[in-house]
């Protein structure tokens, strides 16, 4: 109750002047009797550590107050394996899992194999990575193994504690034995998770942040508050908030989304959340939920929109308004559709430059198998295919190592061979092709008259080329600095 979200949502409801909005308090909650809790006439409860829910649950039976959140379907929220089971009920798509229950810590179970790179479950396997969540809902150390094509271990996932949200630990292979467990497999989401979050069946706010899976680092802002920006929801997105909040008949509720490979799941729902830092959201969420207490017990008054709302607009200061657009709301009129960004690259190294004329068959071969056989066209080189191919061809023209017979050439015969080994040495570099710091081109200069194929004519064919390989230009540490510090002032200050 307490919380920065319910305090500004709660200040909006007053200044209404509408509602006397009690709180109980822990006492109240946890050592009077119910017979004495104060009378209400809208109750908002939702069950965290310590709570009573089942005092709460008789205290709505005697009293009949209208439930924001209805109490029964909290007992679902923990326990992950009920929460999928009501979801998949409901028709809302959840990653593909299977659930192995024990009964007493390190049971031994017939139908759950570990083997190195998968697990599996009454025949249905997970080959790593896969997710391994607990099903307590309470729990909140989710782990990720890996298999050992990718290095192995397993990383932790876990609330913030300071500024990490996971470790990775490269020795860790076996799963967990103490207790029941989900064993999901893994969505490759881009690094970024995904929360939405409801205020009745008709609203939802959507922001993403970015994945512990990533490198376990929180991102934070000047002000110290984790990044959130708010992301467009699909129509199919916005329908499955809708279905969630009416399934587990939770007015506010949060729950955590997955994107994947052009499709969504639902993998998480927790009871009464709110977002934070969004002065937007939060006269969103009290108009909303006056709406919801008037239709309960005023509909009279419920049609009744103040013209202008009767608190101050104007964030406090000091206070960010980072993630204030609401995005993805029912009905709304309009929406951004797409934001686009032209940025200059950050300092980069110098480019680089050989010049060599080729008269090499093998060369001027690659040059044609890469033109469309066109001998007067020129061919650019740019793929990890044809980089390798100018590689092999390269390979077999520099002598693997300089032999004394190089002295008896001329001078002009040295230098081509040196800039050939230039030319290997640079394809050669990192072991792989990837980036795009490497080029080459090659340029026909001259070119003889010879049979066509068929007998009936002369074609073209290419004698000498000039060769062109452009290298350089890799991002510079301070280069990479700059990036990932433009970047992060764009993400938290330009596109919220």
């Amino acid at each position: 109750v307490f919380c920065s979200p319910m305090e500004q949502i709660l200040e909006r409801l007053r200044a209404f002047g509408e509602f006397e909005i009690i709180i109980f308090g822990d006492k109240v909650i946890l050592e009077d009797p119910i017979e004495i809790w104060p009378k209400c006439d809208c109750l908002i409860a939702f069950c965290s550590s310590g709570f009573p829910l089942q005092k709460a649950q008789a205290y709505a039976a005697l009293r009949r107050p209208f439930l924001v959140n209805e109490l029964e379907p909290q007992y679902l929220l923990h326990d992950r394996r009920k929460v999928y089971e009501h979801l998949e009920k409901y028709g809302i798509p959840v990653p593909n899992y299977a659930l192995v229950n024990r009964e007493y810590p390190y049971q031994e179970l017939d139908h759950f194999i570990e083997q190195e790179d998968f697990v599996e479950i009454h025949g249905k396997r997970f080959l790593k990575p896969f997710v391994e969540k607990p099903a307590n809902g309470d729990d909140h150390r989710i782990m990720i193994y890996y298999p050992n094509s990718a290095g192995g271990g397993m990383k932790e996932l876990f609330r913030k504690v300071g500024n990490r949200s996971s470790e990775f630990h490269p020795d860790v292979r076996r799963v967990r034995r103490e207790g029941s467990y989900i064993y999901e497999e893994f969505m490759p989401t881009g690094g970024t998770d995904v929360k939405v979050y409801t205020v009745g069946p008709g609203y939802a706010h959507a922001e993403a942040r970015k994945s512990p899976v990533v490198d376990g680092v929180v991102m934070r802002n000047p002000d110290g508050k984790e990044v959130r920006y708010p992301v467009l929801l699909t129509p199919m997105e916005k329908q499955m908030a809708r279905d969630v909040c009416n399934a587990f008949r939770q007015m506010v509720c949060g729950f955590d989304l997955l994107r994947c490979d052009g499709r969504s799941y639902v993998c998480d729902v927790n009871g009464w959340s709110f977002v934070k830092n969004s002065y937007k959201y939060y006269d969103d969420a009290a108009c909303i939920m006056r709406k919801i207490f008037l239709d309960a017990k005023a509909p009279h008054l419920s049609s009744t929109i103040p013209p202008t709302l009767p608190w101050k607009s104007k964030a406090p200061e000091g206070l960010t308004r980072q993630g204030s657009g609401i995005i993805g709301t029912f009905g709304q009129s309009e929406e951004l559709r797409c934001v686009v960004v032209v940025i200059r690259h950050g300092d980069r190294t110098p480019k680089q430059k050989v010049k060599l004329k080729v008269t090499e068959e093998k060369l001027l071969n690659l040059m044609l198998k890469y033109n469309g056989g066109k001998p007067r066209a020129e061919t650019k080189l740019k793929s990890a295919v044809q980089l390798q191919d100018l590689l092999d061809a390269t390979r077999q023209l520099v002598p693997p190592t300089r032999s004394g017979q190089e002295s008896d050439s001329d001078a002009e015969d040295l230098e081509h061979i040196e800039k050939l080994r230039q030319v290997k040495a640079v394809l050669e570099e990192g072991g792989h092709f990837s980036g795009i710091y490497r080029k080459v081109q090659l340029k026909p200069l001259k070119w003889i008259k010879v049979p066509e194929h068929n007998g009936d004519g002369e074609e073209d064919r290419p004698i000498e080329a000039l060769m062109i390989l452009k290298y350089g230009g890799v991002l510079t540490h301070a280069g990479r600095k700059q990036a990932e510090e433009l970047g992060r002032f764009f993400r938290n200050n330009i596109y919220p």
